[in-house]
This record gives C-alpha cells, sequence and structure tokens, in this order.
C-alpha cells in the first residue's frame, strides 16, 4: 500500500467557539485500490498545551478542577480533575504556554520544565494535538480559584501528594488524556524526576 489520499473538496461547516471543516476524500485501501467517496467533518485549528505541576521536594502534584461541557451527561458531576492547561496561539511556544496557564489557572510559577510527549486527542473527529509537560513548581502555597473572567474560567486548585494523585488512576477521577498519561508517566519516573530536580 502506499498510504496515498486525495482531498476532492473541502470546505467550512461551522464557525463558532468551534471550526468545522466537511471533507469529501478517498484513500488507497490495505487490500489494494482506492475506497468509495467519503464525507468527513474534522475540527480544525485545535492545539493544545498541558502541563503536570509537580513539587519534587513536597512530593506534592498540583492540579485543577473545573467545569466541563463534554462531561455534562456522561459523568455523574461534571467538575473534571485536570492537568493545567489551554489552547496554543500561533505565536507562542508550547513552554511559554505551559508557564502562561500554570499561572492564570493555578497561580503557580514553573521553574523548569520537562517535556514528557505530544500525542492526538481524537484523530477519527480532529486535528487537536496536545503538548504535554511536566513543570517543577513550588506547591506550598498552592490553593484557591483562578482562571480568566473573560473566558469564563471557574477553576479550583486541588493539591495532592505524589501517590494519592496516582492513585486516582484507579478510582476513575483521574479521566482525561492528559491528566492520565501525566500522572501514568509521573508514577513512571517520580524519582528519576526528583533526583534531576532536587540535586
Amino acid at each position: 500500500m502506499n498510504y496515498q489520499y486525495e482531498i476532492v473538496e473541502s470546505g467550512p461547516v461551522y464557525r463558532g467557539f468551534l471550526k468545522i471543516n466537511r471533507y469529501l476524500l478517498k484513500h488507497d485501501l490495505y487490500m489494494g485500490g482506492e475506497s468509495v467517496p467519503l464525507i468527513r467533518e474534522r475540527l480544525e485549528q485545535l492545539r493544545a498545551v498541558s502541563v503536570l505541576l509537580y513539587d519534587p521536594r513536597l512530593d506534592k502534584v498540583v492540579l485543577v478542577e473545573q467545569f466541563r461541557i463534554g462531561a455534562v451527561g456522561q459523568e455523574a458531576v461534571p467538575w473534571v480533575l485536570e492537568t493545567v492547561g489551554g489552547f496554543m496561539p500561533a505565536d507562542e511556544s508550547d513552554e511559554s504556554v505551559a508557564r502562561r496557564e500554570a499561572i492564570e489557572e493555578a497561580n503557580c510559577e514553573i521553574a523548569r520544565l520537562e517535556p514528557i510527549c505530544g500525542f492526538m486527542v481524537s484523530p477519527g473527529i480532529s486535528v487537536d494535538r496536545i503538548a504535554l509537560f511536566c513543570g517543577e513548581v513550588d506547591a506550598s502555597n498552592a490553593q484557591g480559584v483562578h482562571g480568566l473572567d473573560h473566558e469564563g474560567e471557574d477553576i479550583r486548585v486541588v493539591v495532592m501528594d505524589a501517590e494519592e494523585a496516582i492513585g486516582e488512576l484507579y478510582t476513575g477521577r483521574a479521566n482525561s488524556t492528559s491528566i492520565i498519561i501525566a500522572l501514568q508517566w509521573l508514577a513512571m519516573n517520580r524519582e528519576v524526576i526528583r533526583q534531576k530536580w532536587l540535586f
């Protein structure tokens, strides 16, 4: 298979908080030949940065909790426990977004940043990609409710011992992509990152 595809035509379907395009396309098939013309809609212009805030001295994780429309009708309580994060403007670096969002959402300044990975969120319907980091912070004064009023944000800071936060992987409270990947990474790399940042 040559992994070839053809966009026959494309155009906008919706322009609001989200931007959606419709595509008419064809692509190569594993068994040879070409697919019939397919119609697919795709969420466009989505790129985000997410950062797990970690205090290696106190061995604590700083997370945030906020209302999420995607959890309405799917979860008993649509307030979701998450890593700090936000959409990435075209003119800002991943690292800059991570640092800015940490202050806006959790009132935490990041000292050092450790890249974790980059990943596609839902490639069947979206171009959404997330650059995921772990950021060194001082969790001793992390608390309160933060966010930008003009974005309608109402974000509560949640500080947990690292073991407790990792345990949320098994309670169902850590149930979205960034927090799952970040906490799994922390479970595997916690001692390494503590050694790196403490000494």
